[in-house]
């Protein structure tokens, strides 16, 4: 078990570190924005470049030690602030930035720490924050209804078995307060039926579903792209590193949809676009995933893509379908019990 105190660094993998920083183009200089900075994998390799300089995010405390360090070795050349990556316009704001990266979802160091919760191995509280949230895990699985559970999880988790999860949670806790880590994992399992995919924990879609309300993590990806955009420079790059078919789907959609060879309707439809509304040049849509051997020395990368998009010269235009297209997940996680 990993404590506050002891250093994470050990436990971080950053996933296709290789490919993202050649993308990056960071022998050519300038300024990048590492938007989860975690164990400062790609800040670290960025900044081998002299020419570079990095501003970091994390709303994780836990991480400061190694941004801290990092300081010391660069002083001149890496910036961190402890944020959500949602408020990157509080850092920079302007358009200089030549690469943006996200690395989404929970990290090999938040998971290792078994005192937050984020584990089905651990014995711990229900907290499940990743810093800066308004929210726990317990207070998710004591107070709301059966039916805001069941949505959370069949929406959150893409969970078949949410109905009876959510109706075994309210019954649990109805005779004793569910607080542990190990008492959720119980009910999950007694709460599934025997078909479900062995390939993965029982508990994992459940779990993905109550962290990602806790930390709001799609409302955080959707308002924290939108606003990267912003300080890309013409010819900057946004990637984003995912890990679950939600968030894949809205990289995915945004990149396409706000492209300049953004896919008509119908074919049956005339092209009359405005091309001064595209934020990205011509979107390839090309997928990277990590090798074998990256999977073999850590197999938490196996279901991650990477995608990344050429940010146009145009000028920023908010993107209201974006919004639009993704409002029941941004309703779920704002709403309460």
């Amino acid at each position: 078990m990993i404590n506050p105190t002891s250093s994470p660094e050990t436990f971080h993998y950053p996933v296709m570190l290789n490919e993202v920083t050649k993308l990056c183009s960071p022998e050519k200089g300038g300024v990048y924005i590492d938007c989860t900075f975690g164990g400062g994998g790609y800040s670290k390799n960025i900044l081998k470049f002299e020419n570079t300089k990095v501003i970091a995010l994390d709303r994780d405390k836990y991480i400061l030690t190694i941004s801290n360090n990092l300081k010391k070795k660069y002083p001149k050349r890496f910036f961190f602030h402890q944020k959500k990556f949602s408020q990157i316009g509080t850092v920079i704001d302007d358009k200089s930035a030549e690469a943006v990266i996200f690395d989404l979802g929970l990290s090999t160091i938040q998971l290792k720490n078994l005192d937050r919760g984020f584990s089905f191995n651990s014995k711990s509280s229900l907290d499940m924050s990743m810093g800066l949230s308004t929210i726990s895990a317990e207070e998710v699985i004591n107070k709301f209804s059966e039916q805001k559970l069941k949505f959370i999880i069949k929406i959150l988790g893409e969970e078949k078995d949410a109905y009876l999860i959510a109706k075994n949670i309210v019954k649990a806790r109805s005779s004793k307060k569910i607080s542990k880590v190990n008492q959720l994992v119980d009910i999950i399992k007694k709460s599934k039926r025997k078909t479900y995919d062995k390939k993965i924990n029982v508990s994992t879609k459940t779990f993905q579903a109550l962290r990602i309300y806790v930390n709001k993590e799609i409302t955080e990806l959707i308002e924290g792209i939108i606003s990267a955009s912003k300080v890309l420079k013409p010819g900057g790059k946004m990637l984003v590193v995912s890990f679950h078919s939600i968030e894949d789907k809205i990289i995915k959609y945004f990149f396409s949809n706000f492209s300049s060879n953004k896919s008509k309707p119908s074919r049956y439809v005339p092209y009359s676009s405005n091309t001064k509304s595209f934020l990205f040049n011509q979107y390839k849509n090309k997928i990277f995933k990590p090798t074998t051997e990256e999977i073999n020395e850590n197999p938490s990368s196996r279901s991650a893509k990477l995608r990344y998009a050429i940010r146009s010269k145009n000028n920023f235009i908010y993107p209201k379908e974006m919004i639009n297209k993704f409002q029941k997940y941004i309703d779920l996680e704002n709403s309460y019990v």
